[in-house]
């Protein structure tokens, strides 16, 4: 049987970064804790928190915070359908970390979260991260779900395919112009100024390989952490870069923006990724989740089956 008063007092001190904010969050002393956090690590075997600034969890404190997480989501279910037996009133609304790519947070996965957050009090703590990159935070713990290229890769979760965004490679007319007003070689692509959203953000990079421009000079790159910079960037000249066309259309009808390459766009699959204990619990939210993915990205998921591909 878990000590969930010691499992609170962790996930407290791993959402809030230190013993001290987290005793302020459950109106007890840091000392209190402490040793709560400390019995559950004798009980465990194991260190569950790296002390420091922030504190953190292990992979083994994550798991169970997520564990935590998962058996406040399905009190919070039953209670919401059975109140009857919920004797104690109501408590607070659990929070669901989810994490998910800059570009679907800006398009359709807004939809899902609005269907969500509409039909129950479940609060959502959304982590920003690459596609390719979000899996990781399943794996070790940091999330319940998040959207990932990550097909079936995912020991002991449940993935159901979402369809793709499509991306195209462009800049504006000027730099266009400035910078490949002979053709997009390799020779060109090497000195053209390129942007980057983060350390995590290979789509360029795959865009130049797939088109045979890759060359052993890297381009050099900008980096820039926001859709609207992004975005921005790209329409002032700084360099080009891959835009999903659902963000971009009125700047190409416009011309605003335009191709490097016309018709050589990219397709990335997404897909919806959670672990097979956390399914029941979040049934509602993949089903608002491949219902929105299926009005933006056109592939049909937004029917009622939720026969999802497993990984052992």
């Amino acid at each position: 049987m878990f000590d969930y008063a010691g499992l609170e007092a962790l996930a407290a001190v791993v959402r809030e970064g230190s013993f001290e904010r987290a005793a302020r969050r459950l109106h007890v002393t840091p000392s209190a804790v402490s040793q709560r956090v400390k019995q559950l690590e004798e009980r465990a075997g194991q260190v569950l928190v790296q002390r420091g600034t922030p504190c953190t969890g292990t992979e083994a404190g994550r798991r169970l915070c997520l564990h935590l997480d998962q058996v406040a989501l399905l009190e919070n279910e039953l209670r919401r359908t059975n109140p009857a037996l919920a004797p104690d009133g109501p408590t607070a609304a659990p929070t669901l970390k989810l994490a998910v790519n800059a570009d679907s947070l800006s398009t359709w996965f807004m939809d899902a979260m609005a269907d969500f957050t509409a039909g129950g009090n479940e609060l959502l703590d959304i982590r920003i991260d690459d596609q390719e990159h979000t899996a990781q935070r399943i794996r070790e713990g940091e999330v319940i779900a998040a959207v990932t290229a990550s097909a079936g890769s995912i020991a002991g979760c449940n993935t159901w395919p979402l369809g793709a965004m499509h991306y195209v490679a462009v800049g504006s007319p000027q730099f266009v112009a400035r910078h490949f007003g002979g053709g997009v070689t390799p020779e060109t692509a090497a000195l053209a100024p390129m942007m980057v959203y983060g350390r995590n953000d290979r789509l360029q990079d795959q865009w130049l390989q797939r088109q045979g421009l890759a060359s052993r000079r890297h381009p050099p790159r900008h980096f820039m952490p926001s859709n609207q910079g992004f975005l921005r960037s790209c329409e002032v000249g700084m360099g080009w870069g891959m835009h999903p066309t659902v963000l971009i259309e009125r700047q190409l009808a416009d011309g605003t923006l335009v191709e490097l390459r016309p018709q050589a766009g990219m397709d990335v699959p997404l897909y919806w990724a959670l672990p097979r204990s956390a399914q029941a619990g979040l049934e509602r939210l993949t089903r608002c989740v491949m219902a929105a993915a299926g009005a933006w990205l056109g592939n049909g998921t937004a029917g009622p089956s939720l026969a999802a591909r497993q990984t052992p």
